[in-house]
């Protein structure tokens, strides 16, 4: 426990302007964030005498190692620059809100030729329109079939598109009228897109004049006698009335305003938000969060508006919030509103009359899942307390380990040797920490081998940050011959899986990472950074200059700049980019590829890969890390330099969690092994021609059709296809001619030749 007057900052070094500041731990993590008008006032109230500091805010000052802060124009630009470092960072004593679910969105893809009409998880996609969010999936699907009678727009997938574009027949909905069939050319572009705007419009509020002009057409039909048509129209009408029905009318029809409420105690607090449209509640959400500081309702509100507007731009932040209770500084939030909106956002608490009212609901929405969340947890950290300290005793740790680690081989009869990291703190999974490796090293089958150099590998680089930083005086050993698995940079957007309440992913992208949201039984998907030493590590951006920042005593020095007490560059205000935040960073805080050390090492295996384990941290000179290893057949555990093993009671909670943190880490590596197992198998000789990307690839074989019609094919012919010069053409032929077959493949149960068909060479 570190003592705050050995990093306090001298007299007269804070200056009394705006700004924000962090904290850092001995490990030159940042644990915490926050904003002031007057740095000099807010930062010197962390050091006075520790008796009168609230305990959370006791807590964060013994952990932290230094202070350092950031001068900035405004409160508005200390506001951005807040949420953009606690978004950076993820700071631990920050308030941070985790939805309690993943919410559907109904969403409109605006930005496709032909807009499609579909249900959306996850983080938001430019260019797209979104409505919601929903507390189901299946209350966007009644509407959307209700409204596709009147705006019959797209609402199939990408394949059946193309599908029915080639074969010239519509899919169901267009035989029924639901589709306006842009597939098959019923309308064009422009008609399809003008359908696709009204029915955001329409489900943007603006709905009297459809159901006016759909009743004055009813009525016209009627006098001309096609009563067919009026008929018709009549339905049409009805089903738009039906979907405006299942949103309760709560306020003006010109109202649109998020109503905010918070439910609270001393250790956790609950949030609600009710999104209203048009007067019609349009959506809502709840966050939970625990109070890791020392904050009141107002600070909540201010960090809710900051998690929930932080990415948001145009109408997406809606004229009016109401909230419970003003932040600190409500004139600064309300024009960073503003700013995020474009036009006057008003933020205020409801006094009287209908949104009073409405607050109240949300209020008590609020209370409820504080309640029900509470019931839920109580059980869950008592039993995990109970797990963690059940392991220590077993293992004869001096603390429970609140960090553990665990490895497991995965690979098939030898090949694609993989290996992966799964990491728990305080008894749950830590998603973002996760790591996956190759193993380059040796060739084969050998699991004790690969441990060995899986958790060599590991902590070198645990070594080599501590050596960086100036923590510690090991030199860092040199770099094992296998590298980590870097995960490409395709696949969805973070923060956008589907849940367990929407279907899974049809397929594990290859090579791509678990997600924070929760495993998927499927393959893994975008979320988790790749391990480190990958070609995928960048390198931060060039900040701007002319913020100052006076580091701690603590703090590493820079090979070139100023003193501590000098101006550093600030990070930009804008939020960080995806490509920001996947590279590792010097001195910025963020989190770092093996920075951290865990409690306890556990190793999927017996007596074997427990001492492979052992022999690599004692080669490193490494011992004050546990290790144990988990084997399948009775569950023993196994420690090193034991004969006999650990056998835990069947009904232990820490038996159960350490079950569950091996059968996660067989999780991980498994789905990744098959991942490269199924990329491998998918590989195309063209992959093996040096220089030609997939654009052009898939140019070779959409000129020729196949693999095998582009094997037969001249050079010149080659030649023909736009992009391909002759040298290119010269490499594909000859990479073509070096793995043609030998001899066709027959098929051993039916005695026929199988014909090459490997049109799709991605």
């Amino acid at each position: 426990m570190a003592d705050p007057s050995s990093y306090r900052p001298k007299p007269g070094e804070i200056p009394d302007s705006p700004g924000v500041y962090k904290f850092r731990d001995e490990h030159r993590r940042v644990i915490y964030v926050g904003k002031a008008k007057n740095l000099r006032q807010r930062v010197a109230n962390y050091f006075q005498d520790l008796a009168n500091l609230h305990p959370r805010t006791r807590t964060m000052v013994t952990t932290a190692a230094s202070v350092e802060w950031t001068v900035v124009s405004t409160e508005v630009e200390a506001l951005q620059l807040e949420y953009s470092w606690i978004k950076e960072f993820d700071p631990r004593f920050n308030v941070k809100y985790r939805d309690d679910k993943s919410y559907p969105y109904l969403a409109v893809t605006l930005n496709e030729e032909f807009p499609r009409v579909q249900v959306m998880r996850g983080a938001k996609k430019k260019g797209v329109r979104y409505f919601g969010p929903y507390g189901h999936a299946w209350a966007i699907r009644e509407t959307v079939d209700l409204m596709l009678r009147v705006f019959p727009v797209r609402t199939c997938s990408a394949g059946v598109f193309k599908n029915a574009e080639r074969t010239g027949r519509p899919c169901l909905l267009g035989y029924i009228g639901k589709c306006s069939a842009p597939c098959v050319g019923r309308v064009t572009p422009e008609e399809h897109r003008e359908l696709a705007e009204d029915f955001c419009a329409f489900m943007a509020g603006r709905t009297g004049t459809y159901i006016r002009r759909l009743e004055k057409d009813m009525a016209q039909a009627a006098e001309e006698m096609e009563y067919e048509r009026a008929a018709r129209l009549r339905d049409d009408a009805g089903a738009l009335k039906r979907a405006m029905e299942k949103s309760a009318v709560v306020l003006a029809d010109a109202t649109d305003a998020d109503l905010i409420a918070v439910a609270e105690d001393e250790l956790e607090a609950a949030l609600q938000i009710f999104h209203v449209r048009g007067g019609r509640v349009r959506g809502q959400r709840g966050w939970v969060t625990d109070k890791v500081e020392a904050v009141d309702t107002s600070g909540l509100v201010e960090h809710a508006l900051q998690q929930l507007y932080g990415e948001e731009r145009g109408d997406a932040v809606p004229k009016e919030v109401l909230v419970p209770a003003l932040p600190e500084d409500p004139d600064a939030v309300s024009q960073w509103l503003t700013d995020r909106r474009g036009s006057q956002v008003s933020l205020r608490i409801p006094q009287r009359g209908d949104k009073k009212d409405l607050m109240a609901t949300v209020q008590r929405n609020a209370q409820q899942a504080l309640g029900l969340h509470k019931t839920k947890r109580a059980s869950d950290l008592t039993t995990r307390s109970r797990a963690l300290e059940e392991i220590a005793e077993a293992l004869g740790l001096d603390a429970a380990p609140l960090r553990v680690e665990c490895y497991d081989i995965s690979h098939l009869q030898g090949d694609d040797v993989v290996a992966s990291m799964v990491v728990f703190e305080d008894g749950l999974a830590r998603k973002s920490e996760y790591r996956r490796f190759q193993i380059k090293g040796f060739e084969g089958q050998d699991d004790v081998r690969s441990m060995h150099e899986v958790i060599g590998r590991r902590f070198k680089r645990y070594l080599q940050e501590k050596e960086r930083t100036g923590e510690g005086d090991e030199q860092p050993a040199s770099d094992a011959p296998a590298t980590e698995a870097a995960p490409p940079a395709a696949g969805p957007v973070p923060g956008s899986p589907e849940t367990a309440e929407g279907p899974p992913a049809a397929g594990p992208a290859p090579g791509s990472p678990e997600t924070a949201e929760g495993p998927s039984d499927v393959g893994p998907v975008p979320g988790v950074p790749e391990a480190a030493g990958g070609p995928g590590a960048l390198e931060g951006p060039a900040a701007p200059a002319g913020l100052t920042a006076p580091t701690a005593p603590t703090a590493p020095t820079a090979p070139e700049g100023p003193a501590a007490t000098g101006p550093v560059p600030a990070p930009p205000l804008a939020p960080a980019s995806p490509d920001d935040v996947a590279g590792p960073r010097e001195e910025d805080g963020r989190p770092k590829r093996f920075a951290y050390p865990p409690q306890l090492v556990v190793v999927d295996g017996g007596q074997p890969q427990v001492a492979a384990a052992q022999r690599a941290l004692d080669e490193l000179g490494i011992h004050d890390i546990a290790v144990c290893g988990l084997a399948k057949r009775l569950e023993e555990v196994w420690l090193p330099d034991d004969d006999d093993p650990v056998v835990l009671p069947r009904s232990s909670e820490g038996l159960y969690l350490l079950q569950r943190i091996r059968d996660e880490a067989h999780r991980f590596a498994i789905t990744y092994q098959r991942a490269k197992r199924a990329k491998r198998i998918r590989s195309s000789p063209l992959d093996d021609v040096s220089g030609l990307g997939e654009t052009r690839k898939q140019a070779l074989i959409k000129h020729f059709g196949s693999v095998k019609k582009l094997r037969q094919a001249t050079i010149d012919q080659i030649c023909e296809v736009p992009g391909i010069g002759r040298r290119t053409a010269e490499s594909v032929a000859a990479a073509l001619a070096a793995t043609a077959p030998a001899a066709p493949a027959v098929n051993t149960a039916t005695g026929e030749i199988i014909e090459e068909d490997d049109g799709d060479s991605s």
